[in-house]
């Protein structure tokens, strides 16, 4: 972005009065602010809290495609950035702005990275976030893949289903939960058993409201039912805690027809040829003829 008139003629000046500033946006929605200067500023909706211990190594940019990337350091504290909130993955994906400002003249700023929180490792109470620019949505790839099962996700604009239709998910309470990855809920009992393997596991309320789980498992045990999640929800889920169960799909063609109803919106390709015609070749023991193989 082009410097201000005004902040040219102060970085010209020789005697600057500048900081950093991070707006950060999570996917939930929490917008937290960042600065390396000794008092807090606020613009543009943020309020950068100064004393967070948060700074940043040297941007490297690019004229042309690749992405540009930086790292933010900083200090775990339960005002800002906590170690909880890292494990749980609240910060994966966030958005990042960072600004060079005049401090003493706020409206004196230029925006020097735009883009989006990468890996995060932590440790000995301190973090360390990988920013990417806005050039790395370019490295993702794009189009459609031709295979037999379906490329979609469920409930997604493509796939067209309605996933908050009746019978295709239940809130259950949660009676035992172990290590994050294996609970006993009640509730749900009117579902068949499996209904929700593959299925998506969200939090509703407690200390891991809003994190998401992908289903391993769902096994029906009398009016409760046992769930297992491929990966550990990041916060402790306790006994009284509410989760909401999606209807799971294996992405077979015959699971959209009989389960969901929805094949006319399937996006897989159930005739094409499986792997092994790659390693097919011709025998003279068979008939060659290029006739039915029925």
């Amino acid at each position: 972005m082009a410097l201000s008139d005004a902040l040219e003629a102060h970085l010209r000046s020789g005697a600057t009065t500048l900081c950093r500033c991070w707006g950060l946006t999570r996917k939930d929605g929490v917008r937290l602010g960042f600065t390396d200067h000794d008092t807090d500023l606020a613009f543009e909706g943020f309020d950068f809290r100064a004393g967070t211990g948060l700074t940043a190594s040297a941007l490297e940019q690019t004229s042309g495609l690749s992405v540009n990337n930086t790292e933010a350091v900083g200090a775990l504290s339960s005002a800002a950035v906590t170690g909880a909130d890292l494990a749980a993955g609240r910060y994966d994906g966030a958005g990042v702005t960072a600004w060079l400002v005049n401090w003493e003249t706020p409206e004196e700023r230029v925006v020097q990275f735009r883009g989006a929180i990468g890996e995060v490792s932590s440790g000995g109470g301190a973090f360390v976030a990988e920013l990417r620019g806005l050039t790395e949505a370019l490295n993702e790839p794009v189009g459609r893949v031709y295979q037999s099962r379906c490329s979609t996700v469920l409930g997604s604009a493509d796939c067209g289903f309605d996933v908050e239709a009746l019978g295709f998910h239940a809130i259950a309470s949660v009676l035992d939960a172990e290590d994050g990855t294996s609970f006993r809920i009640a509730g749900g009992a009117e579902f068949a058993d499996r209904w929700f393997d593959r299925g998506r596991f969200e939090v509703v309320d407690g200390a891991a409201a809003g994190l998401v789980g992908l289903v391993k498992s769902d096994r029906t045990s009398g009016a409760e039912r046992r769930i297992e999640l491929w990966e550990r929800i990041g916060l402790p889920v306790s006994p009284g805690d509410r989760v909401r169960l999606e209807a799971g799909c294996d992405k077979r063609a015959e699971t959209c027809r009989a389960k969901f109803d929805n094949f006319m919106n399937f996006r897989g390709f159930p005739s094409i040829p499986g792997e092994d015609w790659l390693m097919a070749y011709p025998a003279s023991a068979d008939r060659n003829d290029g006739g039915s193989l029925s």
